[in-house]
């Protein structure tokens, strides 16, 4: 055994083997959909504006060319006007469809298109591989307690 391990206390051992068992403590998320992930990272795209939109999506490429499509676990994740990414008719679709190919996830905060229902009268469509949340905010907080990095580009 190692002279620092022989100074912790075998309680400590024994405490943080049982949390590491659990799950509970554990270095970086588990992603079932990339079991390989290093890396794990949450986009955050609040913003309506075509050249926020192009920027998200040229990070998330960039990043999948760097570190190649198995080693990052990427999710993009819209609320607000950022929403508007996701439209079924947004002239960035081809875009979205290769990113979500190749691991990306695409989440669309409900909240956000509720909202612009209520007050359009019309629900707009989404990209049919979007993932619907709840509330996109409190998913984000969500992500980052299980340890995704969150980046707003």
């Amino acid at each position: 055994m190692s002279p620092i391990l022989m100074k912790v206390p075998i309680t400590v051992l024994m405490g943080l083997a049982l949390l590491i068992a659990s799950g509970l403590l554990h270095a970086e998320p588990l992603s079932e959909s990339k079991p390989f992930a290093e890396k794990f990272l949450l986009l955050q795209l609040s913003d309506g504006e075509a050249e926020k939109q192009n920027k998200v999506l040229s990070v998330a490429a960039n990043l999948i060319e760097f570190y190649g499509p198995d080693a990052i676990d990427m999710e993009i994740t819209t609320f607000g006007p950022g929403v508007r990414l996701m439209y079924a008719d947004n002239s960035r679709r081809e875009k979205i469809s290769s990113l979500i190919a190749q691991g990306v996830r695409f989440t669309v905060c409900m909240n956000t298109i509720n909202t612009i229902e209520r007050e359009s009268g019309n629900r707009p469509a989404l990209h049919p591989d979007s993932i619907p949340v709840d509330v996109g905010v409190a998913h984000i907080l969500d992500e980052v307690e299980k340890g995704y990095v969150l980046v707003r580009p």
